[in-house]
């Protein structure tokens, strides 16, 4: 005896068991394949109750009734296709937690994903809550030659990472370790994109404290900011390191790794980012007393002081105070380098900060016996 199938189970249009159900904006289901033809026909119209249908009609997966069609046949349907104009975020999640899940089809999932992560911040809670953190961190395994993966993926964290009530969660469901690998052994652009990750997530003080602590993390984005191929590696290294230092703990742990002399040459070339750095650090004996010993540390400044955008020259004025304060010998090289006078002609400027770190400098400089 043939099995009978209740008439809901069959498509309005075709007549046939459906495959892929789905619920149209008139409130009726039809099997996705011959909705979707219905519709690439120009048709803007319910077929059932002929009332309009919107330009770009949603397609929502009836799950319900895919789940009774498949209980009924007791043959398991195939996996619906996601709407594309519309998609389905746990179902691109689980595209990503699915072992079998083609390579290409995890890329075109992270892509849907991050664009959804685009919209605000509801849409990124509500990502976050469906499980999207572990699915993306799950991607980032650097035993493979996955990068166009591991970019989407890290493009997609970094959406995720740009609420503050995310940034704390992302670190305590295990971000931190997949970023620093993400920078020990991704392609350029990974490697950039997860200094920029380091960066958004020191936003929050506490975060600031545990990513210093975790182990190679600085020690990564120092061998990026001497290594780096592209530029953009370099600019993102040293702003993640200028959010990571404005903790004092973490200050002799950049000193340790070896940093100062590459931010000197950096900076000498013309990158004022690491002029910043080198701010922060200035406040700490032990990056003093790094900066001290490379030959021609105050012309590098007083390059900076000529050169440099209003922002780069208050910070290589305020990390020279601190030498010279620090340093008879800094005090004499800055005489040689004739330093007062810069600072004389900044008293003026119109930057408010530049005029008064000028004058901390001059008032510096004119008492120690060397400038007498």
């Amino acid at each position: 005896m043939a099995t009978q199938f209740p008439d809901d189970f069959k498509c309005p249009i075709s007549l046939e068991i459906m495959s892929d159900p789905v619920i149209l904006s008139s409130g009726h289901t039809f099997d996705r394949p011959s909705i979707q033809r219905w519709l690439d026909s120009g048709h803007r119209t319910c077929p059932i109750t002929k009332l309009p249908l919107p330009d770009q009609p949603s397609l929502i997966p009836n799950h319900a009734l895919r789940s009774l069609i498949s209980n009924f046949t007791h043959t398991p349907l195939p996996k619906p296709q996601p709407d594309h104009a519309h998609p389905n975020p746990q179902y691109l999640i689980s595209i990503l937690t699915s072992k079998s899940s083609p390579l290409e089809s995890k890329i075109d999932s992270l892509a849907q994903l991050t664009k959804l992560s685009k919209r605000d911040s509801a849409s990124r809670r509500k990502l976050t809550e469906s499980g999207a953190v572990s699915a993306v961190l799950n991607c980032l395994q650097f035993n493979s030659d996955d990068f166009t993966l591991h970019e989407r993926a890290l493009s997609l964290l970094l959406n995720l990472s740009l609420d503050d009530d995310n940034k704390v969660g992302l670190v305590a469901e295990g971000a931190v370790s997949r970023v620093v690998a993400a920078l020990r052994f991704g392609s350029p652009d990974c490697r950039a994109i997860a200094a920029t990750i380091i960066t958004s997530l020191a936003v929050v003080e506490v975060n600031k404290a545990t990513i210093g602590d975790y182990p190679y993390a600085i020690k990564a984005l120092v061998s990026l900011l001497q290594n780096g191929k592209l530029l953009r590696e370099k600019k993102e290294a040293a702003t993640a390191l200028y959010a990571l230092t404005s903790f004092p703990e973490n200050r002799k742990r950049v000193v340790n790794c070896g940093a100062v002399p590459i931010l000197m040459k950096i900076a000498d070339s013309g990158l004022e980012r690491a002029v910043e750095v080198l701010s922060i650090l200035a406040k700490c004996k032990e990056g003093r007393e790094e900066m001290m010993k490379i030959r021609g540390c105050v012309g590098a400044f007083v390059k900076m002081l000529k050169n440099g955008s209003s922002r780069a020259v208050q910070c290589s004025l305020f990390t020279l105070n601190c030498l010279c304060c620090s340093s008879e010998e800094m005090c004499a090289e800055s005489n040689k380098e004739a330093v007062l006078e810069i600072c004389m002609g900044l008293l003026e400027d119109d930057n408010e900060k530049v005029g008064r770190n000028a004058n901390n400098l001059i008032q510096t400089l004119s008492g120690n016996p060397s400038m007498r």
